[in-house]
């Protein structure tokens, strides 16, 4: 057993105090904060102190790794334990438990492989479980539903976040890791009251597994992947499979675009960096707009607003989204671009450069997220009418993108910046196409 090996386990024994929370009550903080101070004022040599020591610890002779996440773990239970806020203790011991056991699990495959989707994978999987547990096992101390699809989710949710965070970070950063997933799941358990087994199952099966491929075909990164699934799952739990299928399209699509036919369009030089793999930048600005929409949609899905305005905007930024990656993929192969705002003739890769051949596959691409929308989403509208308006308001997201790129990208907003934008215009179109409608 290495010292990696002993020290997550070390961790993760750890983060079980947390377990005990419903027992302790507000004194739920007291175990991690004696640790925190044990770790950096008192523990300085022997047998504990080599178990918990990382390579930083040695050097500066005190145990800073173990301080900071149990000082983490003691602040996010004072928060879950104060009576006038709403945090659960499921989710406090939920969220320090993803973390501790979660580098365990990512411990236990590095001792057999270095391959870094593979300890994705067990961080991922380890973490799930042990969250999920660790809520049902507060649960039954507390009068709380044992909905265990619920903890499901919320673990697979709490084992995304915190892989995403942890594949960006260092070891030390675990502290920010502790607190980011326990503000993050806490939203979740407010906004998700009841989810559907089959549809966390599902979910989380397509998802991992188109994850996985877009990872083997080079089309994402780790992060990039880790991103994707986390919005998939997002999308069928909190929208449903409609959603859910508008999103993996532009996924799956946009991600085969990039590789499409790479070699001769990084010799034009209008390739994807990375060899066509998209990080969590990339998949973040196309999507948070969706993101929004669907989190909007399941806050306000027990209340009177009407749904069809997020089903729109959720469609319209994800066809924009695709339409603008296949205009961008597909048209940058071609010859004879022109600048979308004097149709002058430019270099290929020019931002703002347009060719009909971009600007009919972009038509293709948000014409097949308005398919999908329009049969199986809650537009409001007949089929025909809401593929219509998704359509064209993919059509004014893809212009508004080349209008930008010709305007003020490179000079005053970034790649990422003009694909939020465009979205964001995406979206605001087609509800505006949808209210013009509706009088």
């Amino acid at each position: 057993m290495t010292n990696r090996l002993r020290r997550a386990g070390g961790f993760a024994a750890v983060s079980t105090l947390a377990l005990a929370a419903p027992e302790l009550g507000q004194a739920a903080a007291v175990p991690f904060a004696a640790i925190a101070v044990l770790a950096a004022f008192v523990v300085d040599d022997g047998p504990l102190f080599e178990l918990f020591a990382r390579p930083n610890d040695h050097r500066e002779g005190r145990l800073y790794g173990l301080a900071g996440f149990s000082l983490a773990a003691a602040g996010l239970a004072v928060f879950a334990t104060i009576p006038t806020v709403p945090m659960s203790e499921s989710v406090f011991a939920a969220a320090v438990i993803v973390v501790g056991f979660g580098n365990l699990g990512r411990a236990l495959v590095a001792e057999l492989s270095t391959e870094e989707f593979l300890g994705v994978a067990g961080f991922v999987a380890v973490g799930c479980l042990a969250a999920t547990a660790a809520q049902l096992i507060v649960a039954t101390q507390l009068p709380e539903p044992l909905d265990l699809s619920r903890f499901a989710f919320l673990g697979a949710v709490a084992a995304l976040v915190a892989a995403l965070l942890r594949s960006m970070l260092f070891p030390r950063d675990d502290p920010l890791v502790v607190l980011s997933v326990g503000l993050v799941l806490w939203l979740f358990a407010e906004l998700v009251l009841a989810v559907s087994p089959i549809l966390v199952g599902a979910g989380l099966a397509i998802t991992v597994v188109l994850g996985y491929v877009s990872y083997a075909l080079g089309t994402a990164s780790v992060p990039g992947m880790l991103t994707g699934v986390l919005l998939g799952l997002l999308a069928v739990v909190l929208g449903g499979v409609g959603w859910f299928l508008a999103l993996m399209a532009f996924f799956a699509i946009g991600g085969l675009s990039s590789k499409y036919r790479y070699e001769e369009k990084k010799a034009r030089g209008v390739a994807e960096e990375n060899e066509g793999a998209r990080g969590t930048g990339n998949v973040l600005a196309n999507s948070a707009v969706a993101l929004a929409a669907v989190l909007g949609f399941a806050a306000t899905a027990h209340g009177d607003v009407p749904a069809w305005p997020l089903a729109l905007a959720f469609a319209g930024s994800v066809s924009t989204a695709l339409g603008d990656t296949l205009s961008s993929e597909i048209g940058g192969l071609y010859d004879e671009p022109r600048l979308v705002t004097t149709l002058e003739p430019v270099e290929p890769g020019t931002d703002g450069a347009i060719t009909w051949q971009g600007e009919l596959a972009g038509l293709s691409g948000a014409a097949i997220v308005a398919a999908i929308a329009a049969v199986s989403m809650p537009l409001g509208f007949q089929p025909i009418v809401g593929a219509g308006i998704v359509l064209a308001a993919g059509f004014v997201g893809m212009t508004v993108d080349s209008l930008l790129g010709a305007a003020v990208e490179g000079d005053l907003l970034g790649n990422q910046a003009v694909n939020f934008a465009a979205t964001l215009a995406g979206a605001i179109a087609a509800v505006g196409f949808g209210v013009l409608l509706a009088w």
